[in-house]
């Protein structure tokens, strides 16, 4: 069963029963108390719920205690359709979708409204469906569209797998932000106090900050440097006779000069400072809890981002400050060399897939192809993945590429598409954008001399790097969608008070009460084994989910 709402403020709305072919199946239906009629609905039908946009619905059905087991997204299923037909640069969001149906002028498309976020009297237009366009119509029409699309493009099975996997990402990025991830301020508080010193006033640097500054200043002898500045240190090495390009760590880790060390402390440090620092605090966790604002498939991959934050990057000293609640347990969880796995399945590379094995795939394939050397092993399979052309890299591809054909082939299929300027897709769909214009100028400019014809080779190259990763990432992603799908179903119905709390790109994290979570971590283990089927069938390769019980997310290896 099929529902079409709209929320229309104040825990009000309005709804309409579908067919599966998405045809209206009966009247329209106003609630006054929106919470309570998708409740009863949900328990009586369990419906799939179709709506604009996750985000504008499930928050406050979320507040209220009301959970939805499955929903379409439109705005997130528009921007997959429009990716598969090479529309990439077209605006996706719910708007525009609407006035592409009826014809009219498509607005801009500005992202996804920040979380918390008020619209106000000038509103982007992408807020405002056009003309006299009814909300819940809309909805309904552009469902039946999206419907349309899919039943006329290939491999459609998979793309509405992806769909339905991609709008349970979105379910479960909403329970997340509403269930938080338990923090413990004091910790935190007490590890920045540790590591910078006490709390600086406003406009000065923490003392640690300020300490080495100093010291990075003594080693240019007293010569003032803003670390802060990458022009104020070029600049500084430049003095001492050490040109540098740039003020990167990997850059400047290189150089042998006593201002080294001081830097490469301050500027980690102050990415610490900057990034989770006590503003960040202030601004992201409250009640014990940090609540990000996740964007799903925010990266073009479909790996998840965030409008602030910083929640998918976050360092591992701050591991500490997770913790689980008294009388519950963290369960965490990652998916070991996704990634080199998710290359064996979509290859279909039966020698890879034997050798990967269900524990470490980098110390098996030392083992099998580069006598026991796990570092070479590992430089060859993420050279094959992300295209390394230098140092060991190229004599490790080699072996690679002998003992592993098919996988290896397979990505250089996919590069040598990239170099031509063509699309390619992950395993259910997913698409990668086609080069700008001005790749395609300068690809094309071979009669211009040697400087030109070297241009174009490397944009080639360079574009052939990113589709050589991107079947793989975005495969990833795709399996990661249906591992989200999969558990956040799997808990609720046999640990429904356990909460997926975190997600970083092949990582989970559920807080659970300590009773149930050797049932959390049977149904994570499951979840991943559902989730291959899902994504990649009858396959060989394994793909381990090995799921710990913990109470801080520091003690998870």
């Amino acid at each position: 069963m099929l529902v079409a709402v709209v929320s229309e403020g104040e825990n009000s709305g309005r709804f309409q029963p579908l067919s599966d072919s998405g045809v209206p199946e009966g009247p329209v239906q106003a609630a006054d108390d929106l919470s309570r009629a998708v409740a009863e609905m949900e328990a009586a039908f369990r419906p799939r719920w179709i709506w604009a946009h996750t985000t504008e619905v499930y928050p406050d059905l979320l507040a209220r205690g009301v959970r939805v087991e499955r929903c379409l997204d439109l705005w997130l299923v528009e921007g997959l359709l429009l990716a598969y037909q090479g529309r990439h640069r077209e605006p996706r969001h719910f708007a525009a979708a609407v006035a592409r149906l009826r014809g009219l002028p498509v607005p801009e498309d500005h992202g996804p409204r920040k979380k918390d976020s008020q619209p106000t009297l000038f509103e982007p237009e992408q807020e405002r469906l056009p003309g006299d366009a009814d909300p819940l119509e809309a909805v309904v029409a552009v469902h039946a569209e999206q419907q349309r699309t899919l039943a006329a493009l290939g491999h459609a099975d998979r793309l509405r797998l992806l769909v339905a996997a991609e709008s349970a990402s979105a379910l479960a990025a909403a329970e997340m932000t509403h269930f938080g991830l338990p923090w413990r301020v004091d910790v935190h508080q007490d590890l920045l106090e540790e590591m910078l010193g006490p709390r600086p006033r406003p406009g000065a640097k923490p003392r640690k900050l300020a300490d080495l500054s100093d010291r990075i200043s003594l080693a240019f002898h007293g010569k003032p440097i803003n670390p802060d500045n990458p022009a104020s240190i070029v600049k500084a090495f430049g003095r001492e006779g050490i040109d540098v390009p740039s003020a990167r760590a990997w850059v400047i880790r290189e150089v042998d000069h006593p201002a080294v060390e001081p830097i490469m402390e301050y500027k980690e440090l102050s990415r610490l400072y900057v990034a989770h620092g006590w503003s960040w605090i202030e601004q992201w966790v409250a009640d014990g809890r940090f609540r990000p604002d996740y964007v799903v498939g925010g990266v073009v991959s479909g790996r998840w981002a965030t409008n602030g934050g910083a929640a998918l990057q976050l360092p591992r000293t701050l591991r500490t400050a997770v913790r689980a609640d008294p009388g519950w347990l963290l369960v965490a969880a990652d998916a070991a060399q996704l990634e080199p796995r998710v290359l064996a399945a979509l290859s279909n590379d039966r020698e890879l897939a034997e050798v990967a094995g269900d524990d470490d795939l980098y110390t098996n394939l030392a083992g099998d192809a580069f006598d026991g050397d796990r570092g070479r092993a590992k430089i060859a399979m993420l050279s094959a993945m992300y295209g390394g052309t230098s140092g060991e890299a190229v004599p490790a591809l080699a072996v690679l590429r002998r003992r592993f054909p098919v996988a290896v082939g397979y990505v250089e299929a996919a590069a040598q598409a990239g170099e031509q300027g063509r699309m390619v897709r992950s395993r259910l769909g997913r698409t990668s954008p086609t080069p700008s214009e001005a790749w395609h100028d300068i690809t094309g400019n071979t009669d211009g001399g040697e400087d030109a014809q070297r241009r174009s080779r490397r944009a080639a190259r360079d574009w052939g790097r990113f589709t050589r990763n991107f079947v793989v990432q975005a495969s990833a992603a795709d399996w990661t969608a249906a591992l989200l799908g999969a558990l956040r179903r799997r808990l609720h119905q046999r640990a429904p008070g356990a909460h997926l709390v975190f997600f970083v790109h092949d990582e989970v994290l559920v807080h659970c009460p300590a009773e149930v979570a050797e049932v959390v971590r049977e149904e994570i283990t499951a979840a991943g084994a559902e989730a291959s089927r899902l994504v990649f069938g009858d396959t060989p390769v394994r793909f381990p989910l090995k799921a710990v019980a913990i109470s801080s997310y520091a003690d998870a290896k």
